[in-house]
Formats: C-alpha cells, sequence, structure tokens
C-alpha cells in the first residue's frame, strides 16, 4: 500500500530515536515515538467510524497530540480540517455543517457546546486538553501502536482549510496529497533545512504557515521543533541561543525588536528567521538587520496554494519584495488574465502543483477563481522585476490583514448591519506597527443613544476576537462614489494613524 503523505512525512522516521517535539511542559516527543502515537490515534478515529475521505474538525490545543492527530489523519486516509480556535460557537456551527465531519474534536472546556451543534447531525465529539485527559487521548493510551496505513495517491485529499470569502461565508480549499508534499519539498530544498536544525515553533497550528510549513518541512528534513503554545517573548528569548530557525509573522519580529535582550550575539547561532502570513514593513527589515546582522527572509503564500514565492536563501533578500516564483510553480502578472507589460501592476496568478483543487461545495466559485488552464487568481495585486521578483502592492479586495489573521470586511458588515439600530457599516483597516493593520468600523447610526461599547459587548460573541474592530467612528453617512459604491480608500486615508 502507499500513501502519498505518509510515506513521505511520517513512515520513515520510524526507527529514528532524534528529538522531534520538545514541549512546554518540558517532555520530549522522538520522531519514533510520534510515529507510534499517530498510529495509536489512527486506531482511535477507525474504531470511531471514521472512513477514508471523511472530514474530521479540529479545534484544538496545540499540543503534541494534536500534531499526531494531523499523521493519524494522513495514516487512515482522513481529511484533516483545522480551525482556528478562536472561532465562536456561532461560526463553528457553520464550519460543521458545510464540512459535514464524521468526527469533531475539541478543547474539553468546549466539549458541551460543541456536542449540542453535533447533536443534529448525529456528529461523534472526542477531546483534547493540556491535561492529556482528554477522550482522544485518553483512548490512544490503550490503543495499538501500529496501523495498516490506507492507500492514498497524490491527487486524494488530505485537508481542508476554511479561507473566508469578501462576499460572505468562508470557502473551504482542498489540498490534495500532492499539494502539501510538493511544496514540502520545495521549501525544505530552498531554506536547506536539514536534521542538524531546531525551529522555534511558536505560531498557531490551524492554518497553513504553522502546520504545513513548518511541520512538513521539519518532518521531511527530521528536524527537531521546540513546540511552543504561543507567542512569550522571553520563552522565545531563552530558546534563541540553542536554535537556529524561527517561523513567525511580522508581529514576532516587531516584538522582538523592541527588547533590549534581543542582540547580534543572542542570535550568532540563528541561521534562518521566516516571516509571512501579512506584508513586512521595509523598517522592520533595516532594523532587523542592523541589530542582529541578518536579514529576514521574506515569503508569500495563500491557503490555496501553499507557499508560491520566496526571498532567496543565499542571494539578495530584498525589503518590500517577497522574492522569486519557487521551483515547480508558475506566477503570472496580469489583468483579467492578459499578461500585463513586465513592471506594470496587475493581479498575481499562480500555477502549479501546490494550487488546490478548488472549493469545498462551491463549483462555481471554483469557476471564478481557478482558471481552466489550472492558473489560480489570487487577488493580489503585484508586480514583477526585470529579474522576476515578485512584489505585492496591494490587495484587490478589502482583506485586512492583522497579525497574520486573513479578515474579510464583509463578515464582521454582516454582525453589524444585523444590530437594531445601525443603519450601515463599512469595515476597513489602516496600518498598525504591531499587528500590521487594525480593524476599524465606520458605522451610521439610526438610533443615536447606541455606544461603542454596546456595539463592541453584542458582537463579542458572534466573531472571533482578532476580527473583533478595535475602533467604532460615528458617521451621519458612509463616503461613496457616483456610483453609489463606498470608497473605503477615502476612510483609510482619512482615518489612517
Amino acid at each position: 500500500m502507499t500513501n502519498t503523505l505518509y510515506d513521505a512525512l511520517f513512515a520513515p522516521h520510524a526507527q529514528n530515536q532524534a528529538a522531534f517535539l520538545e514541549c512546554d511542559d518540558g517532555s520530549v516527543v522522538s520522531y519514533a515515538a510520534f510515529v507510534r502515537r499517530a498510529a495509536q490515534i489512527a486506531n482511535v478515529l477507525t474504531d470511531a467510524g471514521v472512513a477514508a475521505g471523511d472530514r474530521i474538525v479540529i479545534q484544538a490545543p496545540k499540543l503534541a497530540d494534536t500534531i499526531a492527530l494531523y499523521g493519524a489523519a494522513v495514516q487512515t486516509g482522513a481529511v484533516y480540517l483545522p480551525l482556528n480556535t478562536a472561532y465562536t460557537e456561532a461560526e463553528l456551527s457553520y464550519f460543521i455543517g458545510d464540512a459535514s465531519p464524521a468526527l469533531v474534536i475539541c478543547d474539553a472546556k468546549d466539549a458541551t457546546a460543541v456536542s449540542r451543534l453535533c447533536a443534529d447531525q448525529n456528529i461523534k465529539v472526542m477531546t483534547l486538553d493540556i491535561d492529556r485527559m482528554g477522550s482522544l487521548s485518553v483512548a490512544a493510551n490503550t490503543a495499538p501502536d501500529t496501523f495498516n496505513t490506507v492507500d492514498c495517491g497524490p491527487d486524494d485529499l488530505a485537508a481542508l482549510l476554511y479561507t473566508s470569502g469578501t462576499t460572505g461565508r468562508s470557502k473551504g480549499a482542498m489540498l490534495s496529497h500532492k499539494n502539501l508534499l510538493s511544496n514540502a519539498k520545495v521549501l525544505t530544498e530552498h531554506w536547506q533545512i536539514t536534521a542538524s536544525d531546531r525551529l522555534i515553533h511558536a505560531l498557531p497550528i490551524f492554518h497553513t504557515h504553522g502546520l504545513f510549513v513548518a511541520m512538513n518541512t521539519c518532518l521531511i528534513a527530521g528536524a527537531s521543533i521546540r513546540f511552543i503554545d504561543r507567542f512569550d517573548i522571553d520563552l522565545i528569548l531563552s530558546e534563541i541561543p540553542q536554535s537556529t530557525m524561527l517561523m513567525g509573522v511580522p508581529t514576532f519580529y516587531t516584538r522582538l525588536l523592541s527588547d533590549a535582550r534581543f542582540t547580534r550575539e543572542l542570535c550568532a547561532g540563528m541561521r534562518l528567521f521566516v516571516s509571512g502570513s501579512a506584508p513586512l514593513l521595509a523598517e522592520t527589515h533595516t532594523a532587523f538587520e542592523t541589530r542582529t546582522g541578518q536579514k529576514i527572509l521574506e515569503r508569500y503564500g495563500m491557503t490555496e496554494t501553499n507557499m508560491i514565492t520566496s526571498n532567496p536563501f543565499d542571494g539578495p533578500r530584498v525589503a518590500g519584495t517577497v522574492g522569486y516564483p519557487l521551483a515547480g510553480t508558475q506566477v503570472v502578472i496580469t489583468d483579467n488574465g492578459t499578461p500585463v507589460p513586465q513592471g506594470d501592476i496587475g493581479v498575481i496568478e499562480v500555477k502549479g502543483d501546490n494550487v488546490f483543487q478548488g472549493y469545498w461545495n462551491m463549483p462555481e466559485k471554483t469557476r471564478e477563481e481557478l482558471r481552466s488552464n489550472g492558473f489560480f487568481i489570487t487577488g493580489d495585486l503585484g508586480t514583477m522585476g526585470a529579474d522576476g521578483r515578485i512584489s505585492i502592492v496591494g490587495r484587490e479586495k478589502d482583506m485586512i490583514i492583522s497579525g497574520g489573521y486573513n479578515i474579510y470586511p464583509k463578515e464582521i458588515e454582516d454582525v453589524l448591519n444585523d444590530i437594531k439600530g445601525i443603519s450601515e457599516s463599512a469595515v476597513f483597516g489602516v496600518a498598525h506597527p504591531d499587528f500590521g493593520e487594525a480593524v476599524i468600523a465606520a458605522v451610521v447610526l439610526e438610533n443615536q443613544s447606541l455606544t461603542a461599547d454596546a456595539i463592541a459587548v453584542h458582537i463579542e460573541l458572534l466573531l472571533a476576537n482578532f476580527k473583533q474592530p478595535r475602533q467604532f467612528i460615528m458617521l451621519d453617512a458612509l463616503p461613496r462614489n457616483t456610483m453609489g459604491k463606498v470608497q473605503k480608500n477615502v476612510l483609510r486615508y482619512e482615518y489612517a494613524p
């Protein structure tokens, strides 16, 4: 039997006694122990009725068992569907309804609420928690530590990652074994990751960067990972001297630079600082090199494509650019599908083995964004220089990126506009020195007694914290052009910090 991802990422480590995950509680999970644990969880999944092709929804803490669950899903041929742990019950309800999973795995503290959501569809719920007493972990403890790996080919679905849409509900990007493996192989080679590396991992594991970029590259290389629950500057600083890599979002680097303990001497053993998920300001690049003598390596990717471009490992890393297309990936800059002249701004389109299969249950949206020739329309605006370097200059749509998270204004506006007393709203992003962008809401009131505090309380349980506006601006009317379209560019300019 062959399983494209399992055979490449997990099976080679069955006898590898080297450290894989070094956890916050002091425990160290070897590669061999990890493979056995994944097999135990795979047995639990099949006992729970999970079959090849079934979706498994995961909204769980960042634990070694959560990563082992990823390995188990691959081994059983199931489809791994991680969700942001900040999503509210209302948001979770949509994902469960849309994906129709065979199993939902959540934090033990959320079990009652999640079970209530799953009751109507008769979906089984299991738990993970930090004390290792979640029902999934407990069941795995007594399960066999071997499993007959399910046959899966390159085009079989491995993961379903939801990415919000500007026109409403989130879209599930279908990622195959080939999509994930091709990208991981290219990145491992491009960034020269080896078994000698030790990665500081402080990213969430529910999106492409923290899960597929970080985990899959280390698995291919056999590198070790200091597995940290979340960004903690004291902990990060203490781990840098014995590590070689850090993958982060711009916020990581601005916070490190704000601490006097972050010095050139501290970073002497580090060989790679990677930044992604949001644009990195040129001044951050400059300040980082001045402080450490090293340049951050910025790359560019999307949920639907994994990584598309990267600045070189050996060679100039130019601030303000995201580097060159990765090996096997084609990038074109277009105007409605027609390539624009070199240096002109256009929409970035990408083609390659890394590009997803389409959107779950959304054939029309798939046809809109994935051309018949295989090119995916990213919606990002960029330029390509004479040497092939790509620069991102903006976004065709109004997406906001804050702290590495993609935030779509329409979803927030729908929630605001449903509040009694609000006539209409416009949500937009403005520059923020720490998070990249901050979410701002301009609101037109019908009821002048409605306050910003009251609005904030109302949306608290309806939107994840990172989506909640940091400021409410009360206006008599929203700015519009002659066609009646709200001019968010005017709002961004007027309320820029």
